[in-house]
């Protein structure tokens, strides 16, 4: 039922609702103390009024009993005179022994004793004791009728009689009916007021974000920006500021991510166009040789026929070296690798992989040259990929260390890292390819050929260390390339 309307509606509604309750308590509690106010104003004005009686008539005849025939025109006087007060004597035990209401309108013969004796001992007024014509209780006065000093009886006179009843719930109707129009005139000039203010500090921020979020249907990532570049409201308790804040993080958050998601899908496909290239390139000139071998083979010389041969297995080997560093950072990428740790020692290990390059050194004749300090702690780590970081790195730098350069491996421990740096004396690294020289190289830069942008051993170094959480960086270098990496302990 409640889902059919919308929370504006809802919010009026429920003030409606409270309004009215709130009303109806407030009428109530007004009638409850008005009554209580008017009892206890009778009580306190006519409170005398039966000891007055007792003092001025005869109740009880010389024997100290009671004769209903001669009170009966004592009290319908009585009455005549104030027809609001019925009068009764009452037994020590609570009997109704005298009266003057006509046959049939007295309903009980025995009144409970306990309101009379909370009043005569002065008990907080009002006090209600009971209607012997009804089966209701009402304020009323009460003295002892004592003779030579033993209690015989009491006079109990009801002050609010039958007929002040009539007249007071004809009277009360009418002030019902008059509270009952003016609660219900002022419940609904608050409910329009409320309404109002409701729409105006509630609905309308909430209608505001509804439509700032109201196009994700149509033109989702469009509404989404949109709603990021919304300024964040001053920090407040007001909810609907709070939600709006949050919905405007949210979309920054995801505007963020997605922006991410376009970069790293932007990145992937240079990255496949790059691939193609550099495989296609290789791929050209082996089919080239291979096609010319097959068609000119009975005329090529010997030499000619081994340059071919030599060509065609250089072009197949960047072909496979290609593919397997492709196949390599596809299960780095993706957790097909995981790090061995075993405990070894960096020191050696890098004078390993330098007595392997020591023949490629000479060829170039390049100056090889390590640099322990002294002993080292060992190191927790993936020997195989370590061994592999090094190996990238080294050749590198050999492969870009002119003739009678020199290239330095320098090792030591800094806090709870073994530092590892690699530095040559070649050409270096262009300012414009440091931003991306570890990530995915693209076949739109132009600024660089594939040789000078170091093909993707830097990224899969990159990704090998990140693995034992460690890092690499190109450092500053006034000639050469220097790389430095570290490893934790």
């Amino acid at each position: 039922m409640m889902g059919r309307f919308n929370l504006s509606q809802r919010l009026t509604l429920l003030f409606i609702l409270l309004l009215l309750i709130c009303a109806s308590v407030a009428c109530a509690v007004q009638l409850y103390s008005t009554t209580q106010y008017g009892n206890a104003t009778v009580q306190r004005l006519s409170g005398g009024l039966a000891q007055q009686i007792v003092q001025r008539e005869a109740i009880l005849d010389a024997q100290g009993g009671v004769d209903r025939t001669a009170l009966k025109p004592l009290f319908d006087r009585l009455m005549t005179f104030n027809p609001s007060v019925e009068l009764y004597v009452i037994s020590p035990n609570g009997d109704v022994l005298a009266d003057a209401a006509p046959p049939g309108h007295v309903k009980r013969q025995k009144i409970d004793l306990k309101p009379l004796q909370t009043f005569l001992s002065g008990g907080a007024m009002p006090v209600y004791g009971d209607d012997p014509r009804s089966e209701n209780q009402k304020v009323f006065s009460v003295t002892p009728l004592r003779q030579d000093g033993a209690l015989r009886g009491y006079l109990y006179i009801i002050l609010q009689g039958e007929e002040f009843n009539a007249l007071a719930e004809m009277a009360w109707h009418d002030a019902l009916w008059r509270t009952a129009l003016w609660s219900l005139l002022l419940v609904a000039m608050f409910s329009l007021l409320a309404g109002l203010l409701v729409w105006f500090w509630v609905t309308r921020p909430v209608n505001q974000l509804t439509r700032d979020v109201a196009g994700l249907d149509q033109d989702s990532i469009s509404t989404i920006k949109q709603l990021a570049a919304e300024p964040l409201e001053p920090a407040s308790r007001d909810e609907v500021v709070l939600l709006r804040n949050s919905f405007i993080e949210l979309a920054r958050k995801i505007t963020s991510q997605w922006d991410r998601l376009a970069d790293s899908d932007r990145q992937r496909r240079e990255f496949i166009a790059n691939i193609s290239h550099d495989l296609r390139t290789p791929l050209t000139s082996l089919l080239g040789y291979l096609e010319t071998l097959s068609l000119k083979s009975a005329t090529l010389t010997a030499q000619e026929h081994q340059q071919y041969l030599a060509t065609a297995l250089r072009q197949g080997q960047k072909v496979r070296h290609l593919s397997q560093q492709l196949f390599e950072l596809a299960r780095l990428e993706h957790g097909g690798i995981r790090p061995q740790r075993e405990r070894f020692a960096m020191a050696e290990l890098i004078s390993d992989v330098a007595q392997k390059f020591e023949l490629a050194a000479r060829t170039r004749e390049v100056n090889l040259h390590i640099d322990v300090p002294g002993p080292l702690p060992l190191v927790n780590a993936d020997v195989s990929m370590i061994e592999r970081v090094v190996t990238n790195l080294l050749d590198n730098a050999i492969r870009h260390t002119p003739a009678g350069g020199e290239i330095r491996l320098a090792v030591w421990q800094e806090n709870e890292r073994i530092q590892v740096e690699v530095r040559d004396s070649g050409a270096g690294v262009d300012d414009a390819l440091r931003d991306e020289l570890f990530q995915r190289p693209s076949a739109l830069n132009t600024q660089a050929s594939r040789e000078n942008r170091g093909g993707l051993g830097l990224l899969i170094v990159k990704r090998m260390l990140e693995l034992h959480g460690g890092g690499i960086r190109l450092m500053e270098s006034v000639s050469g390339a220097r790389f430095r990496f570290f490893v934790p302990l």
